[in-house]
């Protein structure tokens, strides 16, 4: 199946990975930055501990943040997101509580025509991306080239 050929019901898939986890050098920052960032995409705080955050909907924690060593740097996470605003919202949330640019919203064509996304680099430098895959081409976003 070629990349611009994904079913119409993209995000009705077998889950792969259960959970994610990153290590960070300092818990209150992170903690700020990914609370505000996941909240468009209806993520939670589930359980916060003195060390760790894990986040999630529904009840089910799927990805946490540990303050400890050595901590998480260049991984790659893309988060789910419902609609377009979500991705702009995810990426509005994210620049204003520290994390810098890696790919501004928009269609990723490296991707698929329906592939429209953000990415930005977390207080580590990991690479964090919110992602809606539209049922349709996105046709009046901008158009991102190559790999974020």
């Amino acid at each position: 199946m070629g990349r611009d050929t994904y079913p119409v019901a993209m995000t009705v898939r077998r889950v792969v990975v259960d959970h994610v986890l990153f290590v960070v050098a300092d818990l209150v920052p992170s903690r700020r930055l990914y609370t505000a960032a996941l909240a468009p995409l209806g993520y939670e705080e589930l359980y916060v501990q003195e060390d760790c955050v894990s986040y999630g909907a529904d009840g089910l924690d799927d990805f946490t943040i540990c303050r400890g060593e050595p901590v998480t740097t260049a991984a790659h996470v893309a988060f789910d997101a419902a609609d377009r605003g979500a991705v702009d919202a995810f990426f509005g949330a994210a620049m204003a509580h520290g994390a810098t640019v890696r790919g501004e919203p928009g269609v990723w064509t490296q991707y698929s025509e329906r592939y429209y996304a953000a990415f930005v680099n977390d207080l580590h430098g990991n690479n964090v991306e919110a992602v809606w895959h539209a049922a349709e081409p996105v046709t009046d976003a901008p158009r991102r080239p190559g790999v974020p």
